[in-house]
């Protein structure tokens, strides 16, 4: 398993957690060894985070957090503020990872401008690494323009066995980009998928185990989430498993471009 130096590459998402139900799941998750957890302003649960991690009694040096600004707050003279306000949710002083969440909408506020202000969040010790999320080609092009790609720890985009995202992940890599993969299960799609079954049987895994382990495989983070223990448990039996070069094949012939997450005024023209 690759994964940049400072980033884990496995981690926990709270995509959709809301109250108790995401106070649960991380919970669950800190209690089982997972340490990385993301959010974001948007997800409206970064108190209930904070408070899971609060009471979980890990050290916060052994944490990796990571959230990420929303698109209301990327102004220069905003999203500084917006970041200590996630902070004052999360109980801490410092995120491990801040992300743009998306490109601003209709470029209202340029790259150039959001990126240096949140560089200056991270000049500010508010963040100890900075990213971007949904990017394509050439909205990573004008970030890289802004800061440095040595400064880009991850790009986090939507990449799962039926939309693999080769264009953009492979022109991060390139420029010595981090990819980190959302929805890697694919809003639990690829579970019944017949090839990942036969891949699982083969292994005496489960087709998530599979599907993530191929992400990791491809030196990608993996941040999926769940609200039962069971499947958080299980959903980290993937980090051991080796997939072979047979079964990294027939993963990447299930490529169908097929995006779920692609929201209206939001989304770039995507690679």
């Amino acid at each position: 398993m690759t994964s940049s130096p400072s980033l884990p590459a496995f981690g926990l998402g709270t995509f959709r957690l809301q109250g108790q139900v995401v106070i649960d799941s991380v919970r669950n998750a800190l209690d089982l060894g997972y340490r990385a957890i993301d959010t974001a302003q948007i997800y409206g649960n970064e108190a209930e985070v904070g408070q899971a991690i609060a009471d979980s009694g890990v050290p916060r040096g052994e944490l990796f957090i990571t959230t990420k600004v929303w698109t209301e707050h990327l102004a220069g003279d905003r999203l500084v503020q917006s970041l200590k306000d996630s902070l004052a949710r999360l109980r801490t002083d410092q995120v491990d990872l801040t992300l743009i969440h998306w490109p601003s909408p209709g470029s209202a506020v340029p790259v150039a401008e959001f990126m240096g202000a949140l560089a200056e969040a991270q000049a500010r010790g508010l963040t100890r690494l900075i990213g971007v999320s949904n990017f394509n080609t050439a909205l990573l092009r004008e970030a890289i323009a802004a800061v440095g790609a040595d400064r880009i720890a991850t790009h986090q985009i939507e990449l799962h066995p039926y939309l693999q995202n080769r264009a953009v992940a492979d022109f991060a890599r390139s420029q010595g980009i981090h990819t980190t993969s959302y929805m890697t299960l694919a809003y639990g799609k690829v579970l019944g998928d017949p090839v990942l079954a036969d891949i699982a049987r083969a292994h005496g895994a489960t087709t998530a185990q599979v599907a993530l382990a191929w992400a990791m495989q491809l030196g990608y983070a993996v941040i999926p989430s769940s609200t039962r223990r069971d499947n958080l448990a299980s959903n980290l039996k993937a980090r051991p498993l080796r997939l072979t070069g047979e079964d990294m094949a027939r993963i990447a012939a299930l490529d169908r471009g097929e995006r779920l997450v692609n929201p209206e005024g939001l989304a770039p023209a995507w690679d």
